[in-house]
């Protein structure tokens, strides 16, 4: 099953020093979920200024509770980064289907 994740920072003025003390964290946990197949899309929301401000990823998994175990480990949600998460299931198109996997 594929889920898309909109992932919001904080707004306070650390923010954005939460998420770069756990950044290398969190991109060698998504290099996994990449190399397992769980991840297969990711990017950082900008501001109008180019600011890190959230994340947005395409997922799968088998279900949305293992979804849930993920979101226990990854680093910007027990880094106090993500505040405002939204979830939601999806259907990667045909045209896209094994997008960034050469």
């Amino acid at each position: 099953m594929q889920f898309m994740l909109l992932a919001y920072d904080g707004t306070d003025a650390d923010a954005l020093a939460r998420r770069l003390a756990v950044r290398e964290q969190h991109i060698a946990l998504g290099d996994k979920l990449v190399a397992e197949g769980k991840a297969l899309f990711g990017t950082a929301i900008l501001d109008e200024n180019g600011n890190m401000i959230g994340s947005m990823y395409i997922l799968d998994y088998d279900s949305r509770a293992e979804l849930d175990k993920w979101l226990e480990i990854e680093p910007y949600v027990t880094g106090d980064v993500w505040r405002d998460i939204q979830i939601r299931p999806v259907r990667v198109g045909p045209s896209f289907v094994g997008l960034g996997r050469q």
